[in-house]
């Protein structure tokens, strides 16, 4: 199963690259198919590439998701 996650552009960096970050985790992406996200953009990233920007109506919804994957995943940790 490929995820893509939610993460927010902290910072552009030269070449179409970026640096993103969620949950605190930061990681540097390609911005080759986004030239238009800008700081302060969430964006999908698949695979080290910002696919998407994501809509802030959505945005809410997507990280109530990633949230509840964290926490499952976080439940059955304790049980294993």
């Amino acid at each position: 199963m490929c995820i893509a996650w939610p993460m927010c552009l902290t910072e552009i960096l030269p070449d179409k690259f970026a640096m993103a970050d969620l949950d605190g985790v930061s990681r540097r992406i390609s911005l080759r198919l986004l030239p238009d996200a800008k700081v302060g953009d969430y964006v999908l990233v698949h695979a080290g590439y910002a696919i998407e920007i994501v809509d802030p109506v959505k945005l809410a919804e997507q990280l109530k998701i990633f949230e509840e994957l964290k926490n499952e995943l976080a439940d059955n940790g304790k049980q294993a």
